[in-house]
């Protein structure tokens, strides 16, 4: 390989500090986690319905932002650094076998549009904790993911129904024609 090609080749793995950063903001995630679960054990028996409910949406809400943490961090090293070899471990997400940049967009979009439901939710159920202004600007921001969403699942729809042999089928080399001797 030449020298620039393989320069820009290996500039993949300054990738891996980002995604190591990842791994640490999960682990921030998981002290947070156990300290709502503290809290609401802790604080069960003073607390009403709606601020356990509350609390709940607040505890799904971490794990689902774990969630896109992890998808983030395996789906996008495996897509743009390299293979995490971990094919046939009892222990791998389905999804990972067939993760491209497609698959992950689309994943994402979803973790997101799920974690501004939670947002959504919890807005509705306290809405006298926010102003109109507030709800508002939360109630567009919402929208825009799910249409944002919707684009994307278009767009690629379109790709992978335009060019499916990129997408299902291994690239197969093709033959190199020669030209024909000219006959004496």
């Amino acid at each position: 390989m030449r020298p620039l090609p393989a320069v820009i080749f290996m500039s993949r793995w300054l990738q891996v500090p980002l995604y190591l950063g990842l791994i640490v903001a999960q682990g921030v995630y998981v002290v947070l986690f156990l300290k709502e679960v503290w809290h609401l054990v802790t604080a069960s028996m003073t607390l009403d319905e709606t601020n356990i409910m509350l609390v709940v949406l607040g505890l799904i809400d971490v794990v689902m932002i774990s969630n896109l943490l992890i998808m983030v961090i395996i789906g996008g090293y495996e897509t743009f650094v390299s293979r995490l070899g971990v094919e046939g471990h009892p222990d791998e997400p389905e999804w990972l076998d067939h993760v491209n940049a497609g698959v992950l967009k689309v994943k994402l979009s979803m973790a997101l549009i799920s974690i501004s439901s939670i947002h959504l939710l919890k807005t509705f159920i306290s809405p006298d904790q926010n102003s109109t202004h507030t709800i508002m600007w939360q109630v567009i921001i919402h929208l825009a993911f799910l249409l944002s969403a919707v684009v994307m699942a278009v767009v690629d729809r379109l790709t992978t129904h335009t060019h499916p042999a990129h997408f299902h089928e291994p690239a197969v080399p093709q033959p190199v024609s020669t030209p024909l001797k000219a006959q004496d």
